[in-house]
């Protein structure tokens, strides 16, 4: 593990001993490492979500993206309802079939 020095606000702190309690943890440190785990899974999802509804990376990059694997993802994408294949591409898909 690397050591990271960061400044919170008192509310942070006492967020994460909050965290500490809830979760029986030993010390508030352990809260921090479990809440950043959280917070970066999520906006590693949401991030992916974003990039492939603009149609900016694949489905499958997406999944990368997220470190999931690409049923997961799958799920995710049917959960949040993100709509990322265009009426476009289907059109094109289509045409392309058809050649």
């Amino acid at each position: 593990m690397e050591a990271l020095s960061v400044r919170i606000s008192k509310d942070l702190e006492a967020g994460l001993i909050e965290v500490a309690r809830e979760e029986k943890l030993e010390q508030p440190s352990e809260a921090a490492r479990k809440v950043l785990s959280i917070g970066l899974e999520h906006w590693r999802q949401e991030k992916a979500l974003q990039l492939l509804t603009e149609g900016k990376i694949s489905f499958l990059k997406a999944a990368e993206v997220t470190r999931m694997n690409v049923w997961d993802f799958a799920q995710l994408v049917k959960e949040k309802k993100v709509a990322w294949v265009t009426d476009q591409v289907i059109r094109e898909d289509l045409e392309s079939a058809s050649r």
